[in-house]
Formats: C-alpha cells, sequence, structure tokens
C-alpha cells in the first residue's frame, strides 16, 4: 500500500524538481521576488560617442563610473523588474584602462565573465551565435551622413520656376490677348500708349511693339478706362486673372527653390559613390564594413575607417580627393549625435538599411531575458523614454520622422510647366473667343449671309429648273416667229 502511493507522488516530485532547476537555470539566479538576483554587467569602452557609454575612471573612489544614454536606459529598465537587483559594473577594458577588444568579443564574454551586457550594442545576426538579446529599446538602421553645400544659385536661377514651355506659352498668349483687344479696340486707338504726334503714323513694328507690351503692361500697372468697349474688358479681366495665378505660383516655386538650395546634399546615392569611385568612411570595428562590402558592392580599398566625430567631421572637411571620404556610413543613432553637433553643414541621406537597434545581451536561454523584454516595453512606451532622449539627443523619436519628411522635400523643385495651367489658358482662349465673335459680329453676319445664298441656290429643286429652262425657250420662239412675219405691201 505504501509502494503504491509512493509510486503515486513520483510524477508529481519530478515535475516539481523540473521547475526548480528550470527557475535556477540561465544565469545561475533565480527570478524571484524576495532574492536579490547579482548580475556581472559589462560595457564597452570606446572613444567616440560618449554619449552612449562613457566610462570614466574614478582615482579618488578607486572605480570605474559608467554613465550614457544605455546606462539610464538600463536603470530605468532594472526599476520596473519584479525582482531585486544587484550590478556589479565591470567595463570590458584592459590593464592600461583601454579597450579590450571589439563589441564581437565583448559578447563572447558571456556567460564566463560577464552575466549581461549593456551598451551600444547592435543586434546583428552573427552575435545570436553565442547571446539571446532582448527586445531592441531604440530603433537603428545605417544610412550615409554627407556634408550640404550653399550657393547653388546662378544668374539665371529666377527662370528656374518655370518651364521653358510655360515661359513661350506665356509671351504667345500674351501677344494673343494683345492681338484680339487690338482688333476690338481698333476704332479707339487712343487706349494704346504711344508718343504723341504718332497715333496716325504708326508703323507695322510700333503696332506689333503695343500688341505684345499692352498686356504686360495691364498685369503691372493697370489703367482706367484703357479700353472703351465692355467685351475688351471682360478679356482684359480674365487675362488679369490668369497673370495674378502665374505671378503667385511664380513667386511661391522661386522662395521655394532659393531655400532649399541652401542645404542640398553633396551626394544623394549610394550607387553614385560607388560608381564615382569615391572613398567613404565608417566606424572602426563595425558590422557596417560588412555592410558596404557585402550589401552594397563597395571596393575595401576605397573604405577608411573613423573612431570618433572628430575624425568624421575632418575627414568630411578635405573630402574624398584630400585624403579624406565623400561620405560616413554608419548608424542612425550616432549619425543624430554628430548633427546635433554639426547639424548645420551635414545632412542625412540616402537609402537606409534597417537593423534592430540596440539591445541587451543575455547567456542562451536565460529566463531573465524575458523579464529585461517586458520592462523595455514599458519604458519605451512610457515618458522616461523621451526625457532620456532629449537628454542625450536634443530632440525625440518623433523627430526622426520629421527628418525624414525634411529628407524628401529637399529634394530639387520641379518647375512649372504649360500643363499646370491648362485649364487657365483654355478657360481664357475661350472667353477671348466668345469675346471676339461678340463684339465683332459684322465679320461673321456676311460670311453668314453669303452661306444663307447660296445654300438657297444649291437647295433649289429640279422641277423649278426645268420650268425656268421652258419658259426660256419659249419666249425664244415667239420671238423667231415675229420675226418671221412678211411686212405689209
Amino acid at each position: 500500500m505504501a509502494a503504491t502511493r509512493l509510486s503515486c507522488l513520483f510524477p508529481w516530485f519530478l515535475i516539481l524538481l523540473l521547475l526548480q532547476l528550470q527557475i535556477q537555470s540561465g544565469s545561475g539566479s533565480k527570478a524571484t521576488s524576495t532574492e536579490v538576483i547579482k548580475l556581472r554587467v559589462g560595457v564597452p569602452k570606446k572613444d567616440g560617442f560618449r554619449e552612449f557609454v562613457n566610462v570614466v575612471w574614478d582615482s579618488h573612489e578607486n572605480k570605474y563610473n559608467v554613465t550614457g544614454y544605455c546606462m539610464d536606459v538600463f536603470y530605468a529598465v532594472v526599476s520596473l523588474l519584479p525582482f531585486n537587483v544587484s550590478l556589479e559594473i565591470e567595463p570590458y577594458v584592459n590593464e592600461s584602462g583601454e579597450s579590450a577588444g571589439t563589441y564581437d568579443s565583448l559578447v563572447e564574454q558571456i556567460p564566463s565573465k560577464y552575466d549581461i551586457v549593456v551598451g551600444d550594442v547592435t543586434i546583428v545576426a552573427n552575435r545570436t551565435k553565442y547571446v539571446d538579446f532582448t527586445l531592441p529599446y531604440t530603433e537603428s538602421g545605417v544610412r550615409m551622413l554627407v556634408p550640404v553645400q550653399h550657393g547653388r544659385q546662378t544668374m539665371w536661377i529666377f527662370v528656374r520656376p518655370f518651364s521653358w514651355e510655360l515661359w513661350l506659352s506665356i509671351v504667345v498668349f500674351s501677344m494673343l490677348i494683345g492681338a484680339v483687344i487690338f482688333f476690338m479696340e481698333k476704332r479707339n486707338v487712343n487706349s494704346f500708349p504711344a508718343r504723341e504726334g504718332s497715333q496716325q503714323n504708326r508703323n507695322q513694328l510700333s503696332m506689333m511693339t503695343s500688341i505684345l507690351l499692352f498686356p504686360l503692361i495691364q498685369v503691372v500697372l493697370p489703367q482706367r478706362e484703357v479700353v472703351a468697349k465692355n467685351c475688351s474688358r471682360f478679356v482684359l479681366m480674365v487675362w488679369l486673372l490668369l497673370a495674378f495665378v502665374i505671378m503667385q505660383s511664380y513667386t511661391a516655386n522661386l522662395t521655394s527653390i532659393l531655400t532649399l538650395d541652401q542645404l542640398q546634399p553633396t551626394h544623394v546615392s549610394v550607387d553614385e559613390l560607388r560608381e564615382g569611385g569615391y572613398y567613404v568612411g565608417y566606424p572602426t570595428e563595425s558590422f557596417v564594413y560588412d555592410l558596404l562590402v557585402q550589401r552594397w558592392n563597395f571596393t575595401p580599398s576605397k573604405l577608411r575607417a573613423y573612431d570618433n566625430m572628430t575624425e568624421y567631421r575632418n575627414a568630411l572637411i578635405i573630402g574624398s580627393q584630400g585624403g579624406g571620404v565623400a561620405a560616413i556610413f554608419d548608424e542612425v543613432p550616432y549619425l543624430r549625435i554628430y548633427l546635433k553637433n554639426f547639424g548645420s553643414d551635414y545632412k542625412m541621406t540616402g537609402p537606409i538599411y534597417r537593423t534592430d537597434g540596440f539591445g541587451f545581451a543575455f547567456p542562451v536561454n536565460s529566463n531573465l531575458t524575458s523579464y529585461f523584454s517586458r520592462a523595455i516595453l514599458n519604458v519605451t512606451q512610457g515618458d522616461s523614454m523621451g526625457n532620456i532622449e532629449r537628454k542625450y539627443f536634443g530632440k525625440s523619436d518623433d523627430d526622426a520622422v520629421q527628418d525624414k519628411t525634411e529628407d524628401l522635400s529637399s529634394s530639387d523643385t520641379p518647375n512649372l510647366t504649360t500643363y499646370s495651367f491648362a485649364g487657365l489658358f483654355i478657360i481664357t482662349g475661350i472667353v477671348t473667343v466668345l469675346a471676339l465673335v461678340v463684339s465683332e459680329s459684322h465679320i461673321w453676319r456676311e460670311p453668314v449671309r453669303l452661306v444663307k445664298v447660296y445654300s438657297k441656290k444649291l437647295l433649289r429643286s429640279p422641277h423649278s429648273a426645268k420650268n425656268g429652262n421652258n419658259s426660256v425657250d419659249d419666249s425664244a420662239t415667239q420671238g423667231n416667229e415675229a420675226n418671221s412675219i412678211p411686212g405689209s405691201p
């Protein structure tokens, strides 16, 4: 009987044992709310971009002080964990206080040296062979940074808002309107400006000049009672409306061109850099090198590595021909830090290669990964994340969307074509023709009368024509008989 009871309890004992082992798996610590979990935290040390992780030796306290954006996010995440954590911060440095290796070698120190790695560690595929990552706590991606060029305006920039066909259409339409008004006001020649004493002896050149300049003069210096006929006034009113719309569009487009030309990037595509043989830069010991070579097919000899923002700036200033580079390829968070310091002369442009962003690294199959991932969600969806980003970046994630919109709007403003105003041109043309027909009715009355006369002749019946011919024959016969009567004796 006792053996039977023992056999029934044995499976439950195994289940409890497995649950206990599962809780103690991973980092070797239990994730409970009552016990304190001790974590050895590895952080990278780098020369540049210390806004993310800044490792400084404190000689007074004889320890390293670690601060930065990534550490603030980490502390915010730890504060939301359902259990207590004891942190032991251990920078990844050698005996001389310099960096002990690359980011790849840092994550490989898990779990032998560290229980977790915190820093600007990007989630990439090759690192998942050694560690598990939490959910990313920042969006990322690789883009290129290029200088902007100023003063692209030329002496002919004032013609750029309109295409050449639109300029030609405006001139032709102005001549057409002038000719129509001149024709309708031919009896009121004083309407057109001319020198005194020359109105009676206008030559053909002065007449054509008046036809061309009259609509333009009315746009710039409109005069009252310059035309006598109502039809002429109506045509002039429609022309002034068309001219007003065209001038407003010209002003708006020219303003846009003058504004955008101040911040045009020197290069806008990866293909342009690669095919042009330009040198480009990338961060030292970064996965960006493999991306440039394998994804974007850059020649390795055209790539130059740099460590910090100062080297970035110096390389961009001297340019590709002077021993520097034409563009810098790096992750968006680093470029945002660069633009915060030197943004007036540089711009992010070109395509973006999406990455998973920064995350915390844990041993493979660690049960702590899920706890930290849930805490990261709570931090990123709360107000604390925005405060941290404004502290280090100066603007929030919402501004990244604005940056993309500004980048799209920085392309060359297209000039306006005739098709842009085709509707107005058609309406003005129809109104002009109708006004001419109504004003000069004598022009079309005579053709209409002639058409009616010839229509009656063509529509005359054959019977009427035959009777007319018989009458002519009878008259001729009677005339012949009268001539044949002999005279009186």
